[in-house]
């Protein structure tokens, strides 16, 4: 259907393919669901931005919401857009200014179509838009004055071709005739060249008198067709010259040469010809081009005197694919003759393919299905012929491919499974090659973003993790990190650390460590002891922040390292309160003799606990040492009789731990080869006169309580085993070292020296232990002495018990002696 309106108005027009052979009628069919219609409006030019062209939304009968869910947009080749459609209203503005001579020149009807492309099905909808003309422009002549020298001979009837005006405007706007002003020689008369160009001539209807007249001054007026009307005026100067009776004849009325385009300049086009019958002067012959529009004013160029044209611009086939130019030729007395040149360009392959990105979709999720849809392109070719077909294809090894769906529509789809871990991001290069003998391609670079999902669990970077921290450490002390990467990115590698829950000893992991679920510090929650708890052994489950959430988990083993925290414990000798322990050396020991052996341990471990033993302060150091590894106490000379009998060794027990910690023990000696006079010497040293006063006290007393000591002796005997016995199971319990307990049944392994036998030592207390305490030592040996200095009594049984009963007593050494046997009597 076709319909007039005024210029400001907006014409539909709905065209269908109805009078098309049947095997378009077939392609449309096929096409049928891509293609849905074809709308052409028409608007006239120079119309405001924003005003409306028409309801795209109606005339396609598709709903507004379709508009807006298919993401439909314009689709044009150009590098302007005239045009815009708005989704929310379905309607077709104006973008920019419409000048239709910009746009056509003097092609008629002036139109640009362009697609209306909608996604989800894919539609594409085709709009023509017709521009018609409105009278903006006047009639123009390309110079201000024409210049004629004709002879006053010239002929009735002769013709003058005079400059053509040009109006941009086309149709009843462009330029309608001519008008010549009024005189008495000529008259004007119009024509129309094969393309309906008007041109005017003069034609000579009254001879000239150059004696009369010499000089004509004319205007030649061209009007347009439009309303209201616009003219441009060109001024006529003619030299009346003498006679001159022979115009110049081409020989051809047409010329016609073909040029290849982007042709270098002075190509040679072709030659034109032009005769004159008179002689001299007269019969000199010029060239030149009579009407030469501004678009191939500087194209062409034609040399005056031999008619050889050139080319002096560039020839683009794109832009003109013929040009017809008028050639005058005239002599020297002003007769002209003219003629026409039809130059057809020759396409070359000088345009590259271009590439409009339609619709591209970035990022595209790693879980994506082969052949999902994440580009369309348009791709075009100005070029004609072989030239201008087009084939597409991706450069590089890409797990794409690109498929040709509609002519010059291409769909870049996903070939393969996609790995965000393995590649995330693609730089696919499509690349257009034409099909030209020289083909040309145009390369378009899409950067492609692989978005992630939770499909990788987080990794530890060792399968064990191994953690020390020295004991007696302070609560919320850093002991280790540990460190689980995932290969997801955002919230799916972002990693929290869990504690898994066990139990150590009955205690629940937490309470002895924690994790920081961001960063997987794992921090003491109290404070380790090394002789209770040597190692931790606990899980760390590392879990990722996708949906749903992945896991893995590590084993953290956390070693407790031993600080010198514990000082050395002496087992041997045993110090009870003021209890003096002797050792017996005789006088006749040799260099060496092994007086006794101090025995300590560190519940340490470690070099902590090694231990060192130096003598630090004795009544003779030049008669005793003490060997720095295994604390035995030798003599480093023979004993004289000079040597004192009560000797004291102050022994220093330390560790190798830093700082180093030591305890001291007090070691007595007695240099003596007779009981008596160890006796008189540490009675001496001992007495006291309190206990002197009160012996006799003491003798009734002991008789009064042996069977209640006796009783007493069982109660803290069984006690004592009691106590030693839960004491090894705490030990046990607690991982402790298990450390020999050698004293009070100490053996020396060497053979040698006066320790050779088994020693007991037990105690009987009675109430008032400062003025009562009385030890009893049995041995096999008769070396050892054990000295109370609250009790007057010194008791060696064995051999030397003989020896004392026989001595003539003293009232005290009767009352020693009585106290003594007694007391052998109970403990026996």
């Amino acid at each position: 259907m076709a319909c007039g309106i005024p210029h400001s108005s907006v014409c539909v027009k709905w065209r269908f393919g109805c009078e098309r052979n049947w095997k378009l009628l077939l392609f449309f069919f096929y096409l049928n669901h891509l293609v849905s219609g074809h709308i052409r409006y028409s608007l006239p030019e120079e119309m405001k931005k924003g005003s409306l062209i028409g309801n795209v939304a109606q005339d396609l009968g598709l709903d507004p919401k379709r508009l807006r869910s298919g993401r439909a947009r314009i689709v044009t080749g150009e590098s302007i857009q005239y045009t815009e459609l708005k989704t929310d209203k379905g309607i077709l503005i104006v973008k920019e200014r419409i000048d239709r001579e910009q746009l056509c020149g003097d092609v008629t009807p002036c139109s640009f179509s362009f697609e209306v492309i909608l996604e989800n099905p894919m539609e594409l909808h085709q709009i023509t838009v017709e521009i018609t003309d409105i009278n903006d422009h006047s009639p123009t002549f390309k110079r201000d004055t024409i210049n004629f020298e004709i002879s006053e001979s010239a002929n009735t009837g002769g013709r003058f071709p005079l400059t053509s005006a040009e109006d941009r405007d086309v149709g009843i706007n462009g330029l309608r005739e001519y008008v010549l002003t009024e005189n008495d020689n000529f008259i004007l008369k119009q024509n129309s060249n094969a393309d309906g160009k008007k041109y005017a001539e003069m034609v000579l209807q009254k001879p000239l008198d150059r004696e009369t007249n010499p000089h004509l001054s004319l205007k030649l007026i061209a009007v347009d067709g439009g309303s209201p009307q616009r003219s441009g005026t060109v001024n006529i100067d003619i030299t009346v010259l003498d006679a001159n009776d022979n115009a110049p004849l081409f020989n051809q009325s047409v010329y016609k040469a073909a040029v290849i385009e982007n042709s270098p300049r002075d190509t040679y086009v072709t030659t034109v010809n032009a005769s004159d019958a008179d002689f001299g002067s007269n019969s000199i012959v010029t060239y030149y081009f009579s009407d030469l529009n501004s678009g191939i004013n500087n194209v062409f160029t034609v040399d005056e005197k031999t008619g050889v044209i050139l080319i002096t611009g560039l020839i683009d086939y794109e832009k003109d694919k013929k040009y017809e130019l008028r050639i005058e030729a005239k002599d020297q007395g002003g007769l002209t003759d003219s003629s026409k040149v039809i130059i057809e360009v020759t396409d070359v392959n000088d345009n590259s393919p271009t590439i409009s990105v339609m619709s591209f979709t970035s990022p595209v999720s790693e879980d994506s299905p082969p052949g999902t849809t994440i580009g369309i392109i348009n791709v075009k070719d100005l070029d004609s012929g072989d030239n201008g077909q087009i084939h597409c294809r991706i450069e590089q090894n890409a797990p794409f491919k690109i498929k040709s769906n509609l002519r010059n529509y291409y769909t870049l789809v996903t070939d393969t499974v996609l790995d965000r871990e393995t590649v995330s991001e693609y730089n696919i290069t499509v690349v257009a090659t034409d099909s030209g003998m020289s083909p040309l391609s145009t390369k378009q670079t899409f950067y492609l973003k692989i978005s992630d999902v939770n499909d990788n669990a987080p990794l530890f970077s060792e399968s064990v993790y191994n953690a020390f921290i020295l004991e007696n450490n302070s609560p919320g002390l850093s002991l280790h990190t540990v460190r689980a990467k995932d290969p997801d990115e955002n919230q799916n590698a972002r990693v929290s650390y869990i504690l898994e829950d066990t139990y150590i000893g009955g205690s629940r992991i937490s309470e002895y460590i924690s994790i920081n679920a961001e960063s997987g510090v794992i921090h003491a929650v109290r404070s380790f002891d090394y002789e209770q708890i040597k190692q931790l052994l606990f899980v760390v489950r590392a879990q990722d922040g996708g949906s749903p959430p992945l896991s893995s988990n590590v084993t953290v083993k956390l070693l407790i390292q031993d600080r010198n925290d514990n000082t050395p414990q002496v087992l041997y000798p045993v110090q009870i309160g003021g209890s003096l322990v002797a050792e017996l050396v005789p006088r006749s020991a040799d260099v060496g003799y092994l007086v006794t052996k101090v025995v300590a341990v560190d519940m340490d471990s470690g070099q902590n606990a090694w231990l060192s033993y130096k003598l630090q302060k004795a009544t003779d150091r030049a008669l005793f040492e003490v060997g720095l590894q295994n604390g035995e106490i030798r003599t480093i000379r023979q004993v004289t009789d000079k040597d004192a009998v009560k000797q004291r060794l102050t022994v220093i027990v330390e560790d190798n731990g830093q700082p180093s910690r030591s305890a001291t023990v007090i070691v007595n000696v007695a240099v003596a080869d007779s009981f008596p006079e160890v006796l008189s010497e540490f009675t001496d040293f001992t007495q006291d006169k309190e206990y002197n006063d009160n012996l006799t006290f003491y003798l009734v007393l002991a008789l009064a309580v042996v069977s209640f000591l006796f009783i007493t002796c069982l109660v803290v005997i069984i006690s004592v085993k009691i106590y030693r016995w839960r004491q090894s199971r705490v030990m046990y319990h607690s991982n402790l070292p298990v450390i020999p307990y050698y004293p009070p049944r100490y053996s020396d392994t060497l053979g040698t020296g006066t320790l050779q036998h088994v020693y007991n030592y037990e105690v009987c207390r009675t109430t008032d232990s400062r003025k009562s305490d009385c030890k009893m030592g049995g041995a096999g040996s008769q070396n050892v002495l054990i000295m109370d200095p609250s009790s007057t009594g010194t008791m060696q049984r064995i051999q030397s018990e003989k020896n004392i009963l026989d001595e003539p007593d003293s009232p005290l050494e009767v009352r020693k002696k009585t106290l003594c046997l007694l007391l052998m009597y109970c403990f026996s």
